[in-house]
């Protein structure tokens, strides 16, 4: 099942490990239990720390991970190929006693919490989100024996996922009952179970030193100005609800010069460690609310009631998936209506399901979607679709797609706890039809982050933060990049040389406005100006 290049890297990972780890799996004639014990013997042949043994439990094909002496509570339900590759060697490695790569302050935190956890992680292998769900709870499971976790993929246990009414992944629940949706790491989780942390941390943030520069938001755009800014020696912080922001939700990346192909959580880590290699500051969890100036600073206050100062402020805040704005999107969101066609495009295997967008996205998606479905209408408001040529002689190639132009969605219907349908006005006759189907694709382009900016500086009449040719923003100081801007193209590259420029701009505006405090200084900071 592994391939020899792949064996004998996981070879060299599993030599880290320094205690046993048991594996018991949970198996019966199925084509599927024989697949997973394949693997699980090719492991097993591959140190001599693991064993591996059968004995029937809940799920089957299923099998838990444990060492002697220590209780850990840690179960993949499924094969974890895939995107979940990655979790599986996580998970051997940890349970085998290699140390984790998380602050120790979080870990402490893990090991104090009150109570018993039993955590049920419903995943797809095509799901680039479910991995940081899935191996934030595996880790927890491992540093508390209160903590139990179980990783379901939903594609092999269609029964459950009918039953649960799962619809979007990674869903999590917590003793029963629905915990979550959507990308989470254990900050996350820690601030969802443990109330008062969130409160304690936006106390500590609040006590910080002023940065010379902050950058608001952790994508492409915010690690190039981090990186640039800190390598000028300044003190530089990133306040970002989650680092790698919209890139975390891009499969296939192929258009990053000098990197032919990679995925956008692979290249969203990598921009992370890239920042933690400098000295930045970086705080996670961090949504931005309100931007004011305070005497020679800037205060940015953030949701959680922390107030971050600097003396200048980079805004990349990216932005996030437009939605239709119809009746029934938002009660339906994750009961039908999904924005991620390759994480929940498996949940609706033999369903009848829309795509709304004719452009690259939305055509890519149908074409996806059409060989996992059941029948895919795609649904474009103008006269015909926007998608490359390319794509669009292969979508019309495919007898499972339909595709209606001039046409405008006006509601989602459902009977409360689903989707059922769909409505749409046919633009050329006014007339409006009804579409029966199970799952709905949003696929109709971005929004700018930025309502929370509204009255503080220029927007454009799309939200965008105004900005000139270096950066800067209408309010002095302020500078942004990225996809929150009106810089054209939305693109992962653009988007990193606009923050490294943007960064280069706040560093020429603090030379400019702090006065030197010694003769020697001034002459450094003429030689600076001049050159």
């Amino acid at each position: 099942m592994l391939d020899a290049n792949l064996k004998t890297q996981l070879k060299a990972y599993l030599e880290r490990v320094v205690r046993p780890i048991q594996i018991t799996a949970s198996v019966n004639e199925s084509p599927k239990s024989n697949e997973m014990m394949e693997l699980l013997q090719e492991l097993q042949g591959l140190s001599p720390q693991i064993s591996l043994t059968t004995e029937a439990a809940e799920r089957t094909p299923s099998f838990a991970l444990s060492t002697p002496g220590e209780t850990i509570n840690l179960r993949f339900a499924g094969i974890p190929l895939g995107h979940e590759f990655t979790s599986l060697v996580l998970a051997l490695l940890q349970v085998g006693g290699h140390p984790p790569k998380l602050e120790q302050a979080v870990i402490e935190q893990v090991k104090g919490l009150d109570g018993d956890f039993t955590f049920e992680t419903y995943f797809s292998l095509s799901c680039q989100n479910c991995p940081d769900v899935v191996q934030a709870l595996n880790l927890m499971a491992v540093l508390n024996p209160r903590i139990r976790h179980t990783a379901i993929d939903g594609a092999l246990f269609q029964d459950e996922v009918e039953a649960r009414q799962v619809m979007s992944v990674p869903t999590i629940f917590l003793n029963g009952a629905v915990f979550g949706q959507g990308r989470m790491g254990v900050e996350e989780i820690i601030a969802k179970l443990d109330t008062g942390a969130a409160t304690r941390e936006a106390q500590k943030l609040s006590e910080e030193a002023p940065f010379e520069v902050l950058i608001v938001g952790g994508g492409p755009a915010g690690a190039a100005a981090a990186v640039y800014a800190a390598r000028k020696g300044i003190r530089t912080g990133v306040a970002a609800e989650r680092f790698g922001g919209q890139v975390m939700d891009t499969m296939g990346i192929e258009n990053f010069i000098s990197v032919p192909h990679t995925e956008g959580p692979k290249l969203a880590q990598a921009l992370e460690t890239h920042v933690r290699e400098n000295d930045v500051r970086i705080m996670n969890l961090q949504k931005a609310a309100e931007l004011n100036r305070e005497g020679d600073h800037f205060a940015v206050r953030m949701e959680s009631g922390a107030v971050l100062k600097s003396k200048t402020v980079i805004l990349s805040t990216g932005a996030r998936w437009r939605q239709m704005g119809v009746p029934g999107e938002d009660a339906y969101r994750n009961k039908g209506v999904a924005y991620c066609p390759h994480c929940d495009g498996p949940l609706f295997k033999g369903k009848r399901v829309a795509v709304i967008g004719g452009g690259n996205s939305g055509v890519e998606a149908a074409i996806d979607l059409a060989g996992i479905v059941k029948h895919v209408t795609l649904i474009e408001f103008d006269t015909k679709l926007r998608a490359d040529a390319v794509l669009q002689r292969k979508l019309h190639s495919l007898p499972n797609v339909t595709v209606l132009v001039s046409a405008r969605s006006t509601e989602v219907r459902g009977d409360g706890q689903k989707v059922t349908g769909l409505i749409y006005e046919d633009r050329v006759t006014g007339q409006h039809r009804t579409l029966d189907l199970e799952g709905i694709f949003v696929q109709i382009g971005l929004l700018p982050n930025t309502e929370w900016l509204k009255g503080t500086l220029d927007l454009s009449p799309r939200g965008e933060i105004v900005i000139d040719g270096h950066g800067q923003t209408s309010l002095h100081g302020v500078f942004a990049a990225g996809d929150c801007t009106t810089v054209p193209y939305k693109q992962i590259i653009i988007a990193a040389g606009e923050g490294a420029k943007a960064s280069l701009s706040a560093f020429d505006y603090l030379i400019r406005t702090s006065a030197p405090a010694t003769e020697k200084e001034a002459q450094a900071l003429h030689a600076v100006r001049a050159a």
